[in-house]
């Protein structure tokens, strides 16, 4: 969904071109119909829509129940800007203008993240995906969004090391966004509250390549 009719044909264009097929919304209360269907694999929703934002149609998805996962673009950058969409339940931010190859990249990783598989365990540990809610031993852990995409990714792909550019497309999305030190501290957070769970091994720092989940 976006207002510029430049911009929607140009995303159409590309990512047809990308083996996607696109349906595309120019104001928010047309955007919000065709989402409230279900009928789609990922949803890109500029904040800034006529009728009605991006974070309301976000709003309005998540209370409906509707749980396609949602890429926000933007051209506002600031750290609050992305928290209110993260916690509003976006799956990725990303900054105008983007380039179409790191749109590409986190459209595929939300696609890989929206596969159908709605609980990951690994051991004791579970994440929900339809409620995003994270358990260990039956007893809930409480993440911050950021957080809680991070730990989805890293459990998604449970015994494979990913990288932190791997971590930093799949959860921020571009590369102005964050920075590698970013992917470091916010696994800080996780590891801490993993800890606090009695869950601190599941999570492993693997020197020189990344960050790794195992049971």
């Amino acid at each position: 969904m976006d207002d510029e009719p430049g911009m929607r044909r140009a995303l159409q264009r590309g990512l047809t071109a990308e083996g996607m097929e696109v349906v595309t919304a120019a104001d928010g209360p047309s955007g919000l119909r065709a989402a409230l269907s279900g009928a789609f694999d990922v949803i890109v929703l500029d904040i800034m829509l006529p009728g009605l934002s991006g974070y309301r149609v976000l709003q309005r998805l998540r209370a409906e129940g509707v749980n396609t996962p949602v890429l926000l673009v933007s051209a506002k950058d600031g750290e609050y800007d992305q928290a209110d969409g993260l916690e509003l339940g976006a799956d990725g931010y990303l900054i105008k203008p983007f380039s179409f190859v790191v749109l590409v990249a986190q459209l595929k990783a939300l696609l890989r993240r929206g596969d159908g598989v709605t609980r990951l365990s690994i051991g004791e540990l579970v994440v929900d995906r339809a409620a995003r809610a994270v358990t260990w031993a039956g007893r809930p852990v409480e993440l911050s969004p950021r957080e809680y995409a991070l730990l989805t990714e890293l459990a998604r792909r449970a015994g494979t090391v990913v990288s932190k550019d791997e971590l930093l497309t799949a959860v921020w999305g571009d590369e102005r966004a964050a920075t590698r030190n970013a992917v470091e501290v916010y696994v800080g957070y996780l590891r801490r509250k993993l800890d606090a769970a009695g869950a601190g091994h599941v999570l492993r720092t693997v020197r020189g390549h990344g960050y790794l989940v195992e049971s």
